[in-house]
C-alpha cells in the first residue's frame, strides 16, 4: 500500500460529523482532529462554549430530554447528511452512594447516558440514509471497574457500553459501526480539580507512567471513525496507558 492509499484510509473528506460536548477537553480535541482530517464538524454544547477551530457550533442543553428534537431540526436545516457521531458530553457529581442525592444521580445519568441515547436515536435515521457511518461513545474505565465515590458516573459510563453494543447489533446491517472509547485518567478541566494524591495514584496505576492528554483519546476516535476500522464494531477501546488490564 502506497502513502496516498494509506492517507485515504484516515481521511474524512466528504463526511459530516456531530460531536457532543465539543467544548470540553476531549470533545474539543476530537472535533478539531476530525476537522483536520477533512470532515465537516458540527459541535454541540451549552451556550458560551468555545467552538474548536474549523468547526461549526450548535447549542443545546443535553440535560433536557426535549432539546435534541430542536437540535436535529437545526442539523437538517444545515445539512441532509450525517456520517459520524461522537458523544463526549459528561459531568460528575461525586459522593459515596449513601450520601448521593436523587438529583446527583439523575443529573449525571441524564447528561452522560440519556443524552447519548437521544442523540443516537436522532442520528440513526440520518446514518441509515447514508448507508453507513461510525458512532463513538466516550465511556471510562470506571464504567468497567467501578470507582469509589462515583456510583452515578460509573453507572452512566457502563450504560454507554451496553447502549453501544446494542446499537451496533441494530445498525450493523445498515453499514453503521458503533464503538466505545474508554479513557483512564485524562488531563482535562474536569480532572484538574482532583487532589494531587488522587492524580498521583491514578498515574501510578498505569503501565506507561503518565496521564493521557485529550489528543490521545481523539486519536483513538479518529481511528474508529476512519476506514482503518471498517470491520470494527461493538468494541471497547481503552485509552488508559495500561491503567486497567483484564
Amino acid at each position: 500500500m502506497n502513502e496516498a492509499a494509506l492517507a485515504r484510509l484516515v481521511a474524512l473528506e466528504g463526511r459530516t460529523a456531530l460531536v457532543a460536548g465539543g467544548s470540553g477537553g476531549i470533545g474539543s480535541a476530537t472535533a478539531a482532529l476530525l476537522a483536520r482530517a477533512g470532515a465537516r464538524v458540527l459541535t454541540v454544547d451549552l451556550p458560551g462554549g468555545v467552538v474548536p477551530e474549523g468547526c461549526e457550533g450548535l447549542t443545546c442543553d443535553l440535560s433536557d430530554p426535549r432539546a435534541p428534537s430542536a437540535l436535529f431540526a437545526e442539523i437538517q436545516r444545515r445539512t441532509d447528511a450525517l456520517d459520524l457521531l461522537v458523544h463526549s458530553a459528561g459531568i460528575t457529581r461525586d459522593g459515596v452512594l449513601w450520601k448521593l442525592g436523587d438529583e446527583d444521580w439523575s443529573s449525571v445519568i441524564e447528561v452522560n447516558l440519556g443524552s447519548a441515547f437521544r442523540l443516537l436515536r436522532g442520528a440513526a435515521p440520518l446514518l441509515r440514509k447514508r448507508g453507513g457511518g461510525s458512532v463513538v461513545l466516550i465511556s471510562s474505565i470506571n464504567g468497567e471497574r467501578g470507582k469509589f465515590g462515583q456510583a452515578n458516573y460509573a453507572a452512566s459510563k457502563a450504560g454507554l457500553i451496553g447502549l453501544a453494543r446494542s446499537a451496533a447489533r441494530e445498525l450493523g446491517r445498515f453499514g453503521v459501526r458503533v464503538n466505545v472509547v474508554a479513557p483512564g485518567l485524562v488531563l482535562t478541566p474536569m480532572t484538574a480539580v482532583l487532589a494531587e494524591e488522587h492524580l498521583r495514584k491514578a498515574i501510578d496505576e498505569t503501565a506507561l507512567g503518565r496521564a493521557a492528554e485529550p489528543a490521545d483519546v481523539a486519536n483513538a476516535v479518529l481511528f474508529l471513525c476512519s476506514d482503518l476500522a471498517r470491520h470494527v464494531t461493538g468494541q471497547v477501546l481503552r485509552v488508559d496507558g495500561g491503567q486497567l488490564m483484564a
